[in-house]
């Protein structure tokens, strides 16, 4: 008896997994037919792909190393000004979202408000700013505001403000209420409940998710310079356009380190973090 209720039940499972693996299937197969992916066009274009990158190698000699290197950041001063002005586009955008998500997430909680229209309406605005792309948000505020880095600033931090604050939402809504509810019995405001009880319950997670923002923001940052928002893309995109090769892997050398640095660097503070909410 119990032997035919289990074979059954796996019988069941292996059902349920292979439709599942059969709508992945199709939606799949769909997805090629109305992108219209053209395979043996993609293994046509590979090879022109890698000859694009071996073009934009320097040529650095052994014995002319300093004066090929040289040669290749010719214009590094420039270039890492540009960079800079790069990196204060997405701190600032980072911030300014990060701080009205914050401001947000607490409205857009199911446990905290209990206004369901109110909460919709939150939640409908930050879908609105999430999904929209930085990028096309940059574009339009470039029209509205002319070139420059603040197009980038407003369009980051609309984009992080939007998912920032879908994201400490479901943190918020993951918390344990029965704090809430002691801060509440005591007479407390809703302010003061989120303030002593939410908070402390949250901060290190949405610390984590700031600072994991602030480098996808770095990256989006640098786009942006293609559509006229500022910072080190514009110049990017002028040396491929003039096909300035050796100019375009130096400003993509500079760009890869710069993440790869803020990546390590926001790592270590965010497992600190982590630690030190552990130890206590």
């Amino acid at each position: 008896m119990l032997l035919g209720h289990y074979s059954a039940a796996v019988a069941a499972k292996r059902r349920r997994a292979l439709l599942f693996a059969l709508a992945v299937a199709l939606c799949a197969t769909l997805a090629v037919w109305g992108g219209e992916v053209d395979l043996r066009k993609f293994v046509e274009g590979l090879p022109r792909l890698w000859s694009y990158f071996h073009d934009i190698m320097p040529k650095l000699r052994l014995t002319h190393f300093s004066a090929d290197f040289a040669e290749w950041f010719w214009n590094w001063d420039v270039w890492l000004s540009l960079l800079a002005e790069t990196l204060l586009v997405a701190y600032v955008g980072t911030f300014l979202g990060a701080t009205i998500g914050f401001a947000l997430c607490f409205l857009a909680s199911a446990n905290l408000v209990k206004n369901a229209f109110a909460r919709a309406c939150v939640r409908r605005s930050l879908e609105f700013c999430r999904t929209v792309p930085d990028i096309v948000f940059a574009l339009l505020f470039v029209y509205a505001l002319g070139l420059g880095p603040v197009p980038g600033v407003v369009a980051i931090a609309i984009h992080t403000t939007g998912a920032l604050g879908k994201q400490l939402a479901e943190v918020v809504e993951n918390i344990d209420m029965k704090q809430v509810e002691g801060v509440r019995s005591t007479g407390a405001t809703w302010v003061e409940q989120i303030r002593f009880a939410v908070v402390p319950q949250v901060l290190s997670n949405f610390v984590s998710y700031t600072l994991m923002r602030f480098e996808i923001n770095v990256r989006g940052a640098s786009v942006m310079g293609f559509v006229g928002a500022g910072g080190i893309g514009q110049e990017l995109l002028s040396s491929i356009r003039q096909f300035y090769y050796s100019d375009v892997s130096a400003i993509l050398l500079m760009i890869i380190v710069t993440v790869s640095v803020i990546d390590l660097l926001t790592e270590r503070l965010r497992h600190r973090l982590l630690g030190i909410e552990g130890r206590q």
